[in-house]
């Protein structure tokens, strides 16, 4: 008999538990493979990519949104844990997505009611179009790295270190860092002007921004340098990879998702399911208006 083979090896790792004896044992399966993505990179072919990702991704049965722009990929994407795993396999097989780094989280079931592919003028919007992450990325930290900073109280250089919420205020509501700076914007589009009112409170700190997945605090780290703040930079992965790499230190509460799941704990298990897979603010987050 073959090995098994895990859709991912993170997720494996997580699916091992240790017995009273000593030994790892497995537990059962979960049936359906969450992910989310993004990269920012230039695409000149949005139409004909959209149709080639939603056939593809139909074809695997995969349900979830996917956005298109100049700018790149935004993501988010659930189903039997083989499918989901195929349709990255072929999607990285473009050399623009080859690199793409994906997140994920199980759930019992598929938290999405349908499959959406479209194209956009931004992946996430933000209405400044001088900012564009597909030509630089702002410096990021990782997880561990600030879950030291955050445990000894400062940076590596010993300034003050402040995490900074980019998301929208509900979400901060269900979980955010100890401590973090939550400006109660409505929509990521107000970020900008929320960053020009308060700038001068950030001076002398090092700022880390943070938001679900890792996008939205990409582009608001470079807003916030392009602004004047002095030493910012993104959380690398967002509050889904800091769950996954250390288990959620200094974070209280849960974390809000776009789906039927609502909220997932630092485990990256479901917290709880209480909307149906097709309630009206799937994808709002990455789409920043009305879901269709």
């Amino acid at each position: 008999m073959s090995a098994t083979r895990w859709p991912w090896p993170s997720l494996a790792a997580r699916l091992l538990r240790r017995s009273t004896n000593g030994i790892r044992t497995l537990r059962a399966v979960p049936p359906v493979l969450n992910i989310s993505a993004y990269r920012f990179i230039v695409l000149d072919d949005v139409d004909a990519l959209r149709a080639q990702i939603h056939a593809q991704a139909a074809a695997r049965h995969l349900k979830g949104t996917v956005l298109l722009a100049e700018e790149g990929i935004n993501l988010f994407l659930a189903g039997p844990p083989e499918a989901v795993r195929d349709f990255i396999a072929w999607l990285r097989g473009d050399a623009r997505f080859a690199a793409l780094e994906v997140k994920e989280s199980p759930s019992p079931s598929v938290p999405f009611g349908k499959l959406l592919v479209k194209v956009k003028r931004e992946i996430i919007r933000m209405n400044h179009p001088a900012i564009r992450p597909q030509a630089e990325r702002a410096p990021a930290v990782s997880a561990q790295t600030l879950a030291r900073w955050l445990a000894q109280g400062h940076d590596d250089e010993g300034r003050e270190v402040v995490t900074l919420d980019t998301r929208n205020a509900f979400e901060v509501d269900a979980g955010r860092f100890r401590g973090a700076i939550d400006w109660r914007i409505e929509k990521f589009s107000d970020f900008p002007a929320a960053v020009l009112e308060h700038r001068e409170e950030l001076r002398g700190k090092t700022v880390v921004s943070y938001c679900t997945g890792g996008i939205r605090c990409e582009k608001a780290a470079l807003f916030m340098a392009d602004a004047g703040v002095d030493r910012v930079m993104q959380l690398d992965g967002g509050i889904l990879k800091y769950f996954e790499e250390t288990g959620g230190a200094h974070f209280e509460g849960h974390c809000f998702v776009f789906d039927a799941r609502r909220e997932v704990a630092s485990d990256l298990q479901p917290v709880t399911v209480e909307v149906p897979p097709d309630h009206d603010r799937v994808g709002q987050d990455v789409i920043d208006e009305p879901a269709a």
